[in-house]
């Protein structure tokens, strides 16, 4: 069975940093893709940023590019997004999201809150 569990959201202040976490189970990096969701209030779901199973080539949306890193250790399964220069426009609830596709999306955590004031 799939699971992925995120960690690290929190309240910061505009301009500040935070390292989401993602415990990846029942399937190896070598699989499957994983990616990073977010989804604000009143706002259609985005993707953020993806890291490609096989080879671990990464892509990020143009609205967290440069400010946002995604990358993997695949020893301790998990997955990570790396958030710095955090706005208001970031809050929302992240997913972390595994499968075959690219995005992938058959298998989604429970969501992590991330809360951006200024």
């Amino acid at each position: 069975e799939v699971q992925l569990v995120e960690s690290g959201g929190g309240s910061v202040q505009t301009g500040g940093s935070l390292r989401l976490s993602c415990l990846a189970s029942g399937f190896t990096f070598d699989e499957y893709t994983v990616a990073w969701f977010r989804q604000a209030p009143g706002k259609e779901r985005e993707g953020v940023s993806c890291i490609r199973g096989s080879g671990g080539n990464t892509h990020s949306s143009d609205s967290v590019k440069g400010r946002f890193t995604i990358s993997r250790d695949k020893a301790l399964n998990t997955v990570y997004l790396q958030m710095t220069s955090l706005t208001p426009d970031d809050t929302g609830v992240y997913y972390c999201t595994g499968g075959s596709s690219w995005p992938p999306q058959e298998n989604w955590g429970q969501g992590t809150q991330v809360t951006v004031s200024s």
